[in-house]
C-alpha cells in the first residue's frame, strides 16, 4: 500500500457511482487489512488473487516490480494506471504497451502534474517555449530509496516539458551528487531542443524546504507556475512596461482528477492523457540523463 497507495484506494471507495472497491493487496497483511476494514472492501496479500475478480488496478508498488505485476495483469485483461516511473527498463515498457495494445485495454502512467489545475490553466499559453527552468526540491522520503532523484523526481517535470515542445532533443548535459543514498539525491540536467528551447532541471530529495515550480519563457510573454500552491502568474510587455495578471484556477486535488480520468477512459474507450507512449517517452529521456550523470 504506501502513502500513495492508499490515497488511490481511499479515492476509489469514494467514487461510488463510477467504480466499486474490490480490495487492496499488500504483502504485508497487517497493513492492506488495516486499509480493507477502512474503506469496506476484501484484503489480498497475493496479486495473483486479484486475477479474474477485477477489470482495473493502480499499480503503486516498487518500480523493479512495476513489468511483473502490470503483465500479469495486462494478460488477464485488467486496465492499468501504473505509477511512474512507467518500469525500469525501456524494454520492459515496450513489452507492457503492446500487451496493453493488443488486449485493447487501458494503460495510463500515473504523471500526476498533468492534472494539476495550475498546469492545465497554462498547457496551451506555454507551448512551444524558448526557455524553461525547473525546480522540484523534497525532504527526504524514507521511501522510493530504490530508484534516484531523477526516476523519483525529476520525471514529473520531464513529462511536462516532452508535453510542452515536441522537438527533437539536441544535447543533454548533467550532473548528480550522491548524499544519503548509493544513488544521485541531487540532479541538475540542461536539455537543448534543436527548435533551439533550452530546459534547465533541478530535483532534490533532501531540501529543507517542498518547491515544485515552474518557469517558462515564450517569445512574448513569461508564465510562472507553483504546483503546491496552485497558482500561475503571466508576465507580459505592454506599452513599455511589464503587465502581471493571475490566471483563475478552480483547485481541486490533482489525484482525484487523476483516477477519475482513468476510469473515464476505460468507460469510454478513450486514450489517457499519459499513455503508456507518453509514460515510456518520460522514462527513456529521465534513462538518459542518468547516464549522463553516471557515465565515467
Amino acid at each position: 500500500m504506501g502513502h500513495l497507495g492508499s490515497r488511490h484506494a481511499q479515492i476509489y471507495s469514494e467514487l461510488k457511482d463510477k467504480v466499486n472497491l474490490v480490495g487492496v493487496c499488500d504483502i504485508n497483511a497487517e497493513r492492506a487489512q488495516e486499509a480493507a476494514q477502512q474503506l469496506g472492501c476484501q484484503t489480498f496479500t497475493d496479486p495473483a488473487q486479484l486475477l479474474g475478480k477485477i477489470s482495473a488496478a493502480s499499480i503503486c508498488v516498487p518500480t523493479v516490480i512495476h513489468h511483473k505485476i502490470s503483465r500479469d495483469c495486462l494478460k488477464n485483461n485488467i486496465s492499468l494506471l501504473v505509477e511512474k516511473p512507467f518500469t525500469k527498463t525501456l524494454k520492459e515498457a515496450d513489452e507492457l504497451i503492446k500487451l496493453a495494445g493488443r488486449n485493447k485495454l487501458t494503460l495510463q502512467i500515473g504523471h500526476v502534474e498533468r492534472f494539476n489545475s495550475a498546469f492545465q490553466s497554462i498547457k496551451t499559453l506555454g507551448k512551444n517555449p524558448r526557455f524553461v527552468e525547473c525546480h522540484r526540491l523534497n525532504l527526504f522520503p524514507n521511501r522510493s530509496l530504490d530508484i534516484g532523484v531523477v526516476l523519483d523526481l525529476m520525471i514529473h517535470d520531464i513529462d511536462i516539458i516532452l508535453g510542452l515542445e515536441d522537438s527533437p532533443i539536441k544535447d543533454i548535459q548533467a550532473v548528480g551528487v550522491k548524499v544519503l543514498t548509493d544513488l544521485e539525491d541531487i540532479a541538475n540536467c540542461r536539455i537543448t531542443f534543436k527548435s533551439g528551447c533550452v530546459c534547465n532541471l533541478t530535483a532534490s530529495r533532501i531540501s529543507d524546504e517542498v518547491m515544485r515550480k515552474i518557469r517558462l519563457f515564450t517569445t512574448d510573454s513569461y508564465i510562472s507556475l507553483d504546483y503546491c500552491k496552485q497558482e500561475a502568474f503571466v508576465y507580459k510587455k505592454h506599452q513599455g512596461l511589464i503587465s502581471k495578471h493571475a490566471l483563475p484556477i478552480e483547485k481541486e486535488e490533482p489525484l482525484r482528477k487523476e483516477l477519475e480520468s482513468f476510469v473515464d477512459c476505460i468507460a469510454n474507450r478513450q486514450k489517457p492523457v499519459v499513455s503508456g507512449v507518453e509514460g515510456r517517452a518520460a522514462l527513456d529521456l529521465a534513462l538518459k540523463i542518468q547516464a549522463k550523470i553516471w557515465q565515467k
